[in-house]
């Protein structure tokens, strides 16, 4: 029984570092997307304004 719970603590703590990890790289990577994603619209705002769109 005591191997039993030490496997089980050491499969939680190496989910929860492998988790901590994972969420970290997610949203620093969502963090980057979305500031391109956005520059990228600026970019077509600031052209269409530039070329004479009009906004009707």
């Amino acid at each position: 029984m005591k191997t039993f719970l030490l496997m089980k603590e050491i499969y939680l703590d190496a989910f929860k570092a492998l988790e901590n990890f994972v969420v970290r790289r997610f949203f620093r990577f969502f963090a980057w997307f979305s500031f391109i994603m956005f520059l990228v619209v600026v970019y077509a705002f600031v052209y269409r304004i530039l070329t004479g769109f009009p906004f009707d």
